[in-house]
Parts: C-alpha cells; structure tokens; sequence
C-alpha cells in the first residue's frame, strides 16, 4: 500500500539535508572569482613577457584549460567542484573538466573506443551548437551587409 502524497512529502522532508544555499551561492562566487583572479594574473603575466594582448588572452585560455585538466587528472578538480559547484564549473575550466573526466574514465577501453568515442560525450553537444549557432549567426550576418 502507497502512502499518500502528504505522508509522503513529510517523509521526504524528513530525509532531506536541510538547504545550504547561502553557503553554496556564497562558494560558487568565491571559487568562480578566484579562477578569474588567476586568469586575470596569468594576463597581466603573459604581457610582461611581452606576448601581446590578443595572444595574452589566447595563452590564458590555454593555461586555465591546462589546469583543469591537470586537476581532472590528479583528482583534485572534483574535490573543490564538491564544495564550489558551479563556481567551477562555469568558466573555461569547467569545459575543460568535460572533455577530460570521460576520457580519463573510459582510457582502459582503449585511445580510439575508450577516450576517443567517450571524450565528447558531454561536451560535445555544446561544441556543435557553438558552431552551427556562429556559422548561422554569420550567415545572417553576412546576407544583412549585402543590402
């Protein structure tokens, strides 16, 4: 016999952790910052060496992808994801999670059924929607300059 829909959403109360949602809101800003802190430094890094800012921005990119992988890699990243949530993974290194914890977990199956068959299984519906969105939005862009 079923309990009805009240006992059961008493039940469910019951058994639910209370909500932290101050505490996760609060570590999702802090966490997300800080990883936007580190790209900001490793910017202003980048152009003391004097790489200039259109590639500054591009070895940003590349070293904050890097990181999160190295992170996915020695499992560190899934750790502080437990206690930031989206704060990690929001920016590029929450992309960069994505694409490296399905190829770590599935490595064992092989390089090309195991990490290359699985490594986009996430990630890969926003790569492709990034590029049919850019190819149309160019498209419609580029019939709006003709007239």
């Amino acid at each position: 016999m079923l309990p009805d829909k009240v006992k059961y959403a008493e039940l469910v109360k019951k058994a639910s952790p209370p909500s932290r949602k101050i505490k996760d809101f609060f570590m999702a800003y802090l966490v997300g910052g800080l990883i936007c802190v580190l790209g900001q430094l490793l910017f202003e890094m980048y152009m003391m060496l004097g790489s200039g800012e259109k590639n500054g921005r591009t070895l940003v990119s590349c070293t904050l992808i890097f990181l999160a992988a190295l992170l996915t890699g020695l499992k560190l990243f899934e750790r502080i994801a437990k206690h930031a949530g989206a704060g990690t993974l929001v920016p590029i290194t929450g992309f960069s999670n994505a694409i490296a914890s399905p190829a770590i977990e599935f490595r064992s199956e092989g390089y090309i059924l195991g990490v290359g068959a699985n490594m986009f299984k996430i990630a890969g519906p926003v790569i492709v929607y990034g590029t049919v969105a850019s190819v149309v939005y160019g498209v419609i862009y580029w019939i709006t300059t003709l007239f």
